[in-house]
């Protein structure tokens, strides 16, 4: 059996603008009454870097203008739910300033494999103690035990995979086979040990599989496809938005902005390169209609699924970009998972906590 889990990266656009109730607080809270409708459960990866800046501007302030409060009110009552709430972390808002009319980060951190093992751990800490603070009143089992880089920025990994187990964090769920990115930050992923079914990972490297490695990875659900499966009015959405409210390659002005150099623009032949090969098709519930997301999860249950074993097909979505289009055009997938509750269920990363915690493994 496929358990359906859906995570949902909660957060304002990239860029440092934007604000949380429209971006974060409003759409969240129309995707929780979607999910109650067909018995889906949400998980949430809350950037606790952006939601602690939120916090600090109302203390110094006086004002709530970024919404903390109903920032906090929403996921306690997403816990209360039933649903759950995990660690996502932009490290470079930690030390960000409010310019007056956004967040400029602090870029030295925006990638966040480069950063040294003492200030990972620190702010893995950081992360999961607020998350718990406010949690566990709620819910006194609540742990937080996953987590999802920015930008999907883990690997090569040692110093990540340390602090995260140094924190109690049993599971990392950044990582798509095939993904690749090189630029602002830079990975490849095509190595990773599989598109679904979770392993236990190299102590240097989330790609690679080693079944003595305490630390999980659960990657999100991917596929290796030509450019048309793309298509989708949602995916023109998201095109518009990052335009909108892009990164610029050199956003403080000068050389010392934390920048590699590597960040180049695509040419006219790059680009033609680009479409005559296949890419990395993520299961985006944003992106994707609810009909391509049913055909990726038929084929996830043919290739993986023998009936008898529970494994993730976890999906990735974001806050900022649930809107109404996709609101619609998500049902169909809702309501198929729903309808065939013999091969399918929704869930959360509380369905193997105790195989992640323990000695037990997920396999086919």
């Amino acid at each position: 059996m496929l358990n359906v889990i859906f995570t949902l990266d909660y957060e304002i656009h990239g860029n440092g603008e934007g604000c949380p109730h429209e971006l974060m607080v409003e759409p969240t809270e129309r995707l929780l009454r979607l999910f109650d409708e067909y018995g889906a459960k949400l998980t949430i990866m809350a950037d606790i870097a952006e939601i602690l800046k939120f916090k600090e501007f109302a203390n110094q302030n006086g004002r709530d203008d970024y919404h903390y409060r109903d920032i906090v009110t929403q996921l306690q009552g997403a816990v209360r739910g039933g649903h759950d709430v995990q660690l996502h972390i932009h490290a470079s808002y930690f030390n960000a300033r409010h310019d007056g009319q956004r967040w400029v980060q602090d870029w030295s951190e925006y990638d966040f494999v480069g950063l040294s093992f003492e200030r990972l751990d620190e702010i893995v800490r950081i992360g999961k103690t607020e998350l718990e603070s406010f949690l566990q009143p709620v819910n006194p089992d609540y742990r937080c035990f996953v987590f999802r880089a920015a930008n999907w920025s883990v690997n090569p990994g040692r110093n990540v995979i340390k602090a995260l187990l140094n924190n109690g964090i049993r599971v990392d769920t950044s990582i798509f086979k095939y993904g690749r990115r090189k630029g602002i930050v830079s990975f490849d992923y095509s190595a990773a040990e599989s598109e679904l079914v979770p392993w236990r990972v190299r102590e240097d490297d989330l790609c690679s599989r080693d079944d003595r490695g305490r630390l999980w990875e659960f990657p999100i659900y991917c596929e290796n496809r030509w450019i048309g499966a793309f298509l989708s009015p949602n995916r023109l959405y998201r095109v518009a938005q990052s335009r909108r409210h892009r990164i610029s390659e050199n956003p403080s002005g000068s050389a010392a902005n934390g920048f590699p150099d590597s960040a180049k623009k695509t040419g006219l032949l790059d680009k033609l390169s680009l479409a005559a090969k296949k890419h990395a098709w993520k299961a985006d519930f944003n992106q994707c209609t609810g009909r391509q997301l049913i055909g990726a999860l038929r084929r996830a249950e043919q290739r993986y699924s023998n009936g008898s074993d529970n494994l993730p097909f976890v999906l990735i979505g974001h806050s900022k970009l649930f809107n109404r289009v996709n609101e619609n055009s998500l049902r169909p997938f809702l309501e198929y998972v729903a309808s065939h509750n013999h091969r399918f269920e929704f869930g959360t990363f509380g369905a193997f906590e105790n195989q992640v915690g323990g000695s037990q493994s997920v396999v086919v």
